[in-house]
């Protein structure tokens, strides 16, 4: 499987803008790259305009789901639609949407973590659920940002046998080393594939270190973006590795579960 990441810069508070944009860079993907799964970074429709969102949120996410929709569908590629700003009744979530090659809606996942650096939780509700879904009969999970810093909500999907981690973030520049880390960790304890897709640029509060990552089940770095510059970052990715791996290493056969 040949998966895109597509990295850039957000637009603050403008989804007109970063729509028109992404679907260029999408377009540009599918001409130079052809990809089977195409990911996108996380609020990549609003940025973190968070005391605006009551004005420029998704309700119901329906602006997204028919701009992936279609674009997934066109191409007939799968679309791991980072998230958006999803406004649910009187709540905003932090939301993954994705797509299947027909533009059938396949997973969402709300971010469960929400970081107080940036007062996330005084815009945003939390989501309850963790995400377990399909790309190409291949079973994935999803994490938003600093949902990567709580390895035991991470395991969950992996324990049930999911293969790929999809990371969408607006992940800051002053913490660019533990993001390399922490998903290179997430990789080695859950013999996964992780695919995160970082913006770049900056908003009024933060500088983002993009640096988009593909690590193998071994905790390899496949590819890898820049710090500064917009970039379509491609790798493939076999999920017989992932059973290669955990023939090897049987992490999930060794689990205590009579302790934990």
């Amino acid at each position: 499987m040949k998966i895109v990441c597509i990295q850039v810069d957000v637009q603050f508070g403008n989804p007109e803008k970063n729509i028109t944009h992404i679907e260029k860079k999408i377009r540009e993907a599918v001409r130079l790259q052809n990809p089977d799964t195409i990911v996108l970074p996380e609020l990549w429709d609003t940025g973190y305009d968070l005391s605006r969102l009551d004005e420029i949120s998704d309700k119901n996410g329906e602006r997204a789901k028919k701009w992936l929709s279609s674009l997934a569908k066109e191409f007939k590629l799968n679309i791991v639609g980072g998230s958006v700003a999803f406004r649910k009744d009187h709540d905003v979530y932090n939301t993954m949407l994705s797509f299947n090659r027909n533009g059938e809606h396949i997973g969402t996942y709300s971010k469960a973590h929400l970081i107080t650096l940036m007062e996330e939780e005084k815009y945003i509700a939390p989501g309850k659920e963790s995400s377990t879904f399909e790309v190409d009969n291949i079973p994935a999970s999803a994490a938003i940002c600093y949902d990567i810093r709580f390895p035991e909500w991470i395991r969950k999907p992996f324990v049930k046998g999911a293969k790929i981690l999809f990371v969408p973030a607006q992940w800051p520049i002053q913490r660019e080393t533990h993001w390399r880390a922490l998903l290179i960790a997430r990789a080695i304890e859950n013999q996964c594939y992780v695919v995160a897709c970082n913006r770049i640029g900056s908003d009024p509060n933060n500088t983002f270190a993009g640096q988009s990552l593909i690590i193998d089940p071994w905790g390899d770095i496949v590819a890898e973006a820049s710090v500064s510059e917009e970039e379509i970052l491609s790798a493939e990715i076999s999920p017989g590795l992932v059973d290669e791996v955990r023939t090897k290493v049987p992490v999930f056969n060794d689990r205590r579960v009579d302790l934990y």
